[in-house]
């Protein structure tokens, strides 16, 4: 008996033996598989204009190592804390988004959503996703009964649309996008009932077209949204870059022409193909085969997010897990969708492939959570 005890005991003491290595691994991977397509996606471009063409490379060589720090220190502390947190961080976060859009804030193409110092970029809209997560995770296991009321729901919503609100005045559609898929993620796991998601939708509905009647929405963003309906409508710039994109992966074929060897990222056809679409080299230079390599990787990180919240032994842990799983798996859905030519485009980057600091620690920070959960889920 003492045996046991002891067994048990020790079982709680050392989280670390119940980590998660395939979600690990797979992250990993995707991490490994980014840095090449980043170099190869940036370094034609950089050697003609003289310039190291590892730059872009080395930054990302350097998220990916302080992506690793950042699970080990999530991942370290008992995530139950960030229930005591949670209310801090979510009204830090909404500080930061309002900052951003003061002279604090960088403007970059029109849009101002980073702060920018030492060469590097920091988007508090990535900061908000996790803030997010953690505030609706918070609310939603205080509540005592298993189905939500419409009251409950509209709360919850409540707390999704201030942050909504700020990124999308920024404005980043893509990111609003993000939060409302992360808000709808929860409340299905929450108990939340068809009809009243139903009327939901249709409040979002109104809201938007609300927001395109009132002129809210910039004219790129409706370029965007046209140009996923009509391509030819706007050739040079609404549709071009869904074009490129689809002429990049079909371009691949089967097997891919080869790494560094692909013509649409070598002439730099493809805009932003180091963040938005680098899921074009991946197409372009391995073929149909890498890309079910690389979606497959994508598919076992999200099958054990999802898991994670199915194991967690309490709603708090659930509820986080599956805000995280349904980030990463709208993120995943729309990126890839937007170089298919199935989705608008909305500048939202691959996880773990795009180019990107912000991004990627966030994501990272995600990843620990995640780990965190399931360690603890015997605790």
């Amino acid at each position: 008996m003492d045996l046991v005890v002891g067994k048990g005991l020790l079982r709680e003491r050392r989280p670390l033996r119940h980590l998660d290595p395939i979600l690990v691994f797979s992250m990993l991977a995707l991490g490994v598989i980014g840095l090449m397509m980043v170099y190869s996606a940036t370094h034609n471009a950089l050697t003609a204009q003289h310039l190291d063409p590892g730059i872009y490379l080395k930054k990302q060589i350097t998220f990916l190592a302080l992506g690793v720090v950042v699970i080990m220190v999530v991942a370290s502390f008992d995530y139950r804390f960030v229930k005591v947190y949670a209310g801090i961080a979510y009204v830090a976060s909404l500080a930061l988004l309002v900052l951003v859009r003061t002279p604090l804030g960088a403007t970059v193409r029109g849009s101002q959503r980073w702060f920018q110092f030492l060469g590097f970029q920091l988007a508090p809209s990535e900061v908000a996703k996790l803030a997010l997560i953690a505030m609706l995770a918070t609310f939603l296991s205080e509540l005592r009964s298993s189905e939500l009321s419409l009251e409950e729901l509209y709360r919850a919503t409540a707390i999704a649309a201030v942050p909504g609100l700020l990124v999308f005045l920024q404005p980043d559609l893509g990111t609003s996008m993000v939060l409302a898929a992360i808000l709808v993620g929860v409340l299905v796991v929450a108990g939340a009932r068809a009809r009243h998601l139903g009327i939901l939708a249709l409040t979002a509905i109104v809201l938007i077209f609300g927001a395109l009647q009132l002129g809210v929405v910039k004219d790129y963003q409706v370029a965007r949204i046209t140009g996923f309906l009509d391509p030819t409508n706007d050739p040079l710039q609404g549709g071009y870059n869904r074009t490129q994109a689809e002429i990049a992966i079909g371009s691949g074929g089967v097997f891919g022409v080869g790494y560094l060897k692909g013509t649409q990222t070598n002439l730099d056809f493809v805009p932003e193909q180091h963040t938005d679409f680098v899921f074009t080299v991946v197409g372009e230079e391995f073929g149909f085969v890498g890309s079910m390599v690389v979606l497959l990787l994508f598919a076992i990180l999200i099958w054990r997010e999802f898991r994670i919240a199915l194991i967690s032994k309490d709603p708090f842990g659930t509820y986080l897990a599956a805000g995280i799983a349904s980030m990463f798996a709208f993120q995943v859905f729309v990126n890839v969708g937007m170089t298919l030519g199935i989705m608008p485009i909305t500048g939202i980057p691959l996880p773990f492939v795009s180019y990107g600091g912000s991004s990627f620690l966030t994501n990272s920070a995600a990843v620990g959570l995640l780990l965190n959960v399931h360690m603890r889920r015997f605790k």
